[in-house]
């Protein structure tokens, strides 16, 4: 079977690339922007057939010159929260994939596709529904958008499965391309290597030093629910979270503990680590003022109910397993 996974250089494309591998499926099609070519360690880690740039990919669509794959992975997007174009975010976002959902429900092509935690914004439910979704950034609403004509072509029925993953925070290897955009336990792995500490805002939003909780999900466990959906295909938007909030402080308390042992050194509770500075509290950035979620946490019931049984990692297994690799892939270096 031929797959196409778009954003496959990118942190979760290559990952979904990776599962369909270790599965034996190695006639993937490739879709991203090497435009920053450093993107391309991603797809050298992995085995495919063939690689299109994004633009020409979406002009072969509209000509209808493509080959029918037996499922589009659609990972590509900005993901950058921080992002202020609003025309590049929604053609880049919004009007991208709804040119290859339109191609997939023509060509009756299963279609599973990253939604974003981000179009929950402020919300202190996190269910997948209307009345729950106020998107803090033009990056939300691009992914909430096109949610909204998911939802309403599924009113009349559709021709192929559809399944929108709302991704909540996202952790693992992979993404080192990402810069400022990667996950807190990549940056602090490298900070705790460099400095002997790690960095967290202190608080805000009513929460304390390092309290603020979000739903961290392990990429393992993404690319799983992903596959589940492959191998049982419905149609719908389903959170892709753990179900679980952790603070800020477990992923810190987990990233110094894991580099502690591998030293030989003894772990720490977060009081020990906070007085002897290896986690120290910064101040929260003026740009963040209004634009962030200092509470998510991944309502499960729907994403259970369609027989996804993904059992997702903790912060702490999640994020050790994760410096293990780090590791593992920076000393060899």
């Amino acid at each position: 079977m031929q797959f196409i996974v778009t954003g496959a250089a990118g942190f979760i494309g290559a990952n979904i690339v990776q599962g369909l591998n270790k599965r034996g499926e190695t006639d993937i099609i490739a879709v991203d922007n090497l435009s920053k070519s450093d993107k391309f360690a991603n797809l050298a880690e992995n085995r495919i057939i063939d690689y299109f740039d994004k633009r020409d990919f979406i002009e072969l669509v509209k000509q209808r010159k493509i080959a029918k794959p037996a499922a589009i992975f659609h990972e590509g997007a900005c993901s950058d929260t921080m992002e202020l174009d609003g025309n590049y975010m929604m053609q880049n976002n919004f009007r991208y994939t709804l040119e290859l959902f339109r191609w997939c429900q023509e060509e009756r092509i299963p279609f599973i596709y990253a939604s974003s935690a981000a179009t929950y914004g402020a919300s202190s439910i996190f269910k997948e529904e209307l009345q729950y979704e106020k998107p803090l950034n033009v990056y939300g609403y691009s992914k909430f958008l096109f949610d909204q004509v998911l939802r309403r072509e599924m009113q009349f029925g559709l021709r192929a499965p559809v399944v929108g993953l709302k991704y909540f925070n996202v952790y693992g290897s992979l993404e080192q391309h990402k810069g400022r955009m990667a996950s807190v336990a990549f940056h602090q792995f490298h900070q705790f290597r460099k400095e002997g500490k790690v960095k967290l805002f202190e608080g805000c939003l009513g929460y304390a030093n390092g309290a603020q909780k979000r739903d961290f999900v392990y990429v393992d466990d993404v690319v799983a629910v992903n596959l589940h959906f492959l191998d049982k295909p419905v149609s719908g938007i389903y959170n892709c979270g753990t179900g679980r909030a952790q603070e800020f402080n477990d992923v810190a308390l987990t990233v110094v503990n894991t580099l502690r042992e591998a030293n030989g050194e003894s772990t720490l509770t977060l009081e020990e680590a906070v007085r002897t500075s290896a986690i120290e509290y910064i101040p929260f950035p003026e740009a963040l003022v209004g634009r962030y979620q200092a509470f998510t946490q991944a309502d499960l019931t729907n994403l259970r109910k369609a027989g996804c049984d993904v059992k997702f990692k903790s912060v702490q297994e999640g994020t050790k397993d994760y410096m293990l690799k780090l590791l593992k892939r920076y000393d060899s270096v």
